[in-house]
């Protein structure tokens, strides 16, 4: 294992974004990420785990304990059945399961960080979630102090979120498994209708599986989602926040409020988000807030190609980027009544 002191986390992040940490463990295999984790809970240090960094933002005071930087590699195909290791970089693993013609994540082409992460968030874009192709998550368990395998049910997975994430001090993810599908080459039904558009094809349609890819990615660049060290768009978490999910007595209050402020016949999107529930975009409100691409006047501001994406434009802190998500979350909040939840995980700081 490497390890390094006093060592800035910004270039381990998407935003470019923290301070340093008090130590920087790198490890490279199953067994060093397990020896550092029970090393640091042995010795009562604080623990942040890092593998792609696109879903973190570390307060510009850093993180004193121990970071843990996950760069284990590891990708065996058998048949349908994709294992991979936590440190994957999930953009080459995507690629690598369209080029051996097997469908089910061929929309989540494009995002960035690491394939350990997916189970966390529950990952998805494009009509696709990685929960629906992952069959198990092999994950060293903190509290019992054992590795453990843990089933796609008993994942807890929901929209963003997992068992994973609902405990984050427990499970420290270190392989994945996924059941993908041989379509002769097909992707998996499209579920998204953008995409459907672009390809030219109806919702439900299979398509081959290096366009669908090509198109997500395609899409992604123009929304300034896929990295780009040139690209300032792309010096973010993606998507900052997710979208809500009200009830249907929420909802109809919502769709009030939108109509006495946008008219009689405004529509907020809808989408069905299991009974009694529908989910609305975060990008309609934070727009229609007022919020629109490329607001700010400061080193962190809103995409100029996406209102989803908050942003450093080369000098921001992590203070300069609290500011402008605080000031979305009251803006959407007083417009709309609804308060914006954050996606990234939060590092010493919060909204």
């Amino acid at each position: 294992m490497q390890e390094l002191h006093d060592t800035p986390l910004a270039p381990l992040t998407t935003f470019r974004l923290g301070g340093p940490a008090t130590r920087l463990v790198t490890a490279t295999t199953d067994a060093e990420v397990i020896a550092a984790v029970r090393e640091a809970d042995a010795a009562g240090t604080p623990l942040l785990i890092v593998g792609g960094g696109s879903n973190l933002v570390i307060g510009d005071k850093g993180f004193e304990g121990t970071a843990l930087r996950i760069a284990t590699r590891g990708c065996e195909l058998a048949g349908t059945r994709l294992e991979l290791a936590a440190g994957e970089v999930w953009t080459d693993a995507v690629a690598r399961t369209v080029e051996a013609g097997l469908a089910g994540v061929e929309c989540l082409a494009g995002i960035p960080g690491s394939a350990g992460a997916t189970p966390i968030q529950n990952v998805g874009a494009y009509g696709q979630e990685v929960s629906t192709t992952i069959t198990e998550v092999i994950a060293y368990d903190r509290r019992e102090g054992e590795t453990v395998t843990l089933t796609n049910e008993e994942c807890a997975f929901s929209y963003r979120h997992s068992r994973f994430k609902a405990d984050p001090e427990r499970h420290v993810v270190l392989r994945v498994r996924f059941a993908l599908e041989d379509a002769d080459g097909l992707s998996a039904p499209l579920r998204y209708a953008e995409t459907a558009r672009a390809l030219g094809v109806e919702p439900g349609d299979r398509v081959p599986l290096a366009e669908a890819r090509k198109t997500v990615l395609k899409l992604r660049a123009g929304k300034g989602m896929v990295l780009d060290p040139e690209d300032h768009d792309t010096w973010s978490a993606g998507s900052f926040f997710t979208n809500p999910i009200l009830t249907d007595a929420d909802f109809a209050v919502f769709h009030a409020r939108v109509r006495e402020r946008l008219g009689e016949g405004a529509e907020p999107p809808a989408y069905p988000a299991g009974a009694g529930h529908t989910k609305t975009s975060a990008a309609w409100l934070i727009d229609k807030a007022g919020f629109t691409k490329g607001y700010g006047s400061g080193p962190a501001r809103i995409s100029t190609k996406h209102t989803l994406a908050l942003t450093n434009r080369g000098a921001a802190t992590t203070e300069d980027l609290l500011a402008l998500a605080r000031e979305v979350v009251a803006g959407v909040r007083e417009a709309f009544g609804i308060t914006l939840v954050n996606e990234p995980v939060m590092v010493g700081v919060g909204l």
